[in-house]
């Protein structure tokens, strides 16, 4: 099927319906070839200046849920310095976590789009820093709910300002690989949390109250680092001339060219393609909810089931997955960050070896492909474990092959409805997704997940196991149906901005 076309203002753009339009009285026009000259740049340094500042959030995150998931048992036992149970931690602890996120996505995706990407990513990385600092000082389980939420808020608030800056500065023919890596970076956050777990909770080397507090500044020592980096990424080209500031974008990618021609020595073909925009003021929420809904319904439904299906999968597995090795395994509480640690290393490796494809082949095979064989793995799995024929190391190897798809399409799924919407709304549509997604899978997933597991009966954990397979095999196959082929087409031409001008009026230069 072919990609949707957007180009053209007219009922033919985006779903089939007549899209949002600007929602203030027209202003001046703006022509320009920023996303063109953005797009045509070769790879350099200065993208991985950009990789290594914004991407490496996802290591936080997968930090954060990693160790929570670790020290859970340790937080539970006597001497911790918590009067708190394991399943408040593995249920209640991560739902609070998530529901932050959610919130926070939402809260922070619409300053994003408002008032730029740049100040937003610094703000939102900031909220997280001294979240998670305070939390290492909790000393009753309401603090620590308290803390986990506003830990959550700050890391939802960056999906939100970080995948719309990343998407708007890197180059199209390479956008789905390096979205995918960057979001498969979650997993070696995981690797590093479940290293830390193991020492952290060896009482010989630290005390029951102290291990688990120190876990949390490693999260603050790395975010300390990204910031450093942070402050050295530019805004958003695209999001500087759709606002307005038409000048400020062309010297901005002025200094980039130069930057990029001195450290590849190359010289840099000619752009193709202008684009026009008209001034207007923020977008208003009517206008927001039009465009989602009413412009891009089939996008909209493409993106809600890609992440419930991901988000019940992931959010389970990762705030529960220790909880399995202890109760059916008995795993030693201070041992299950070795199996964590293979399962995040088979995570990453599924964005990091298959993410080229995602450009090559495409989105539609690849992310429906990724989605149906990980749920078809995972109702294997669940037939083993209900049998019997599952042990620890070879329940993890399961899971590893699960996972190793599973990872690329979750992945994906924040490349979608990332480079799919207008820019004029994208951050607050990733958030849209991201919280409704996450809320309907990501809260519910381990509430129900965990109550399952706990109930230490192998019959309950195989339902849990064929909930999350039944959810990702529907969402490969919705992408299968109505998928859009994004793959090294332009942001512009996957949607162009609700300001834009076409037709004879957009010759008129600002």
């Amino acid at each position: 099927m072919p990609h949707e076309p957007t180009t053209d203002p007219g009922p033919g753009r985006g779903d089939g319906a007549v899209p949002a339009g600007p929602t203030t009285d027209p202003g001046r026009l703006i022509r320009t070839q920023v996303p063109a000259r953005l797009d045509r740049l070769p790879w350099s340094r200065w993208h991985w200046r950009i990789v290594i500042g914004l991407g490496t959030v996802w290591i936080l995150d997968g930090l954060e849920v990693t160790i929570v998931g670790n020290v859970a048992g340790r937080l539970s036992e006597q001497g911790s310095g918590l009067a708190i149970s394991t399943a408040q931690v593995t249920t209640w602890a991560a739902a609070v976590y998530v529901a932050g996120a959610c919130c926070g996505a939402l809260f922070f995706g619409r300053l994003t789009d408002r008032f730029g990407r740049k100040k937003l990513f610094m703000l939102t990385l900031a909220v997280y820093l001294t979240a998670t600092a305070v939390t290492a000082f909790s000393w009753t389980a309401w603090f620590f709910f308290l803390c986990r939420f506003f830990t959550g808020f700050g890391i939802g608030g960056e999906y939100a300002a970080i995948n719309s800056a990343i998407d708007e500065l890197i180059p199209a023919r390479v956008r789905g690989r390096v979205d995918l890596i960057i979001n498969g970076s979650f997993w070696v956050g995981a690797a590093i949390g479940a290293f830390a777990s193991i020492a952290l909770l060896n009482t010989a080397l630290f005390a029951t109250d102290l291990g688990w507090r120190l876990a949390f500044a490693i999260g603050v020592a790395l975010g300390l680092v990204i910031l450093l980096v942070r402050r050295h990424v530019p805004e958003s080209p695209r999001w500087l001339f759709t606002h307005g500031r038409g000048e400020e974008a062309e010297q901005l990618v002025d200094e980039i060219e130069r930057t990029v021609t001195e450290q590849t020595g190359e010289p840099l073909p000619a752009p193709e393609g202008w684009v026009t925009v008209r001034e207007q003021g923020p977008v208003s929420s009517t206008t927001v909810a039009r465009t989602v809904f009413r412009s891009y319904p089939k996008r909209t439904a493409l993106g809600l089931s890609l992440f419930v299906g991901q988000a019940f999968l992931y959010n389970s597995v990762t705030f529960g997955y220790a909880v399995i090795l202890t109760t059916y395994f008995n795993v030693a509480q201070g041992d299950t960050g070795y199996y964590f640690a293979v399962i995040a290393v088979g995570n990453f490796c599924g964005p990091l070896l298959l993410g080229h494809l995602f450009d090559s082949v495409g989105r539609k095979p690849m992310i429906a492909g990724t989605y149906v064989l990980s749920g078809v793995l995972l109702f294997g799995t669940a037939a083993l474990f209900q049998q019997g024929l599952l042990n620890a190391s070879t329940m993890t190897a399961c899971w590893v092959g699960v996972l190793f798809f599973a990872s690329a399409g979750a992945s994906a799924a924040y490349l979608t409805v990332s480079e799919v919407f207008p820019l004029e709304v994208r951050a607050l549509c990733i958030a849209f997704f991201y919280a409704v997604g996450t809320a309907l899978g990501g809260i519910t997933g381990p509430l129900l997940f965990n109550g399952l597991v706990n109930s230490g009966k192998p019959a309950d954990t195989t339902l849990a196991f064929c909930i999350g397979a039944s959810l990702m095999v529907a969402a490969g196959l919705v992408e299968a149906a109505i998928g859009v082929r994004a793959e090294r087409l332009s942001l512009e031409e996957l949607a162009a901005p609700l300001s834009a001008v076409h037709g004879q009026e957009a010759g008129v230069e600002a």
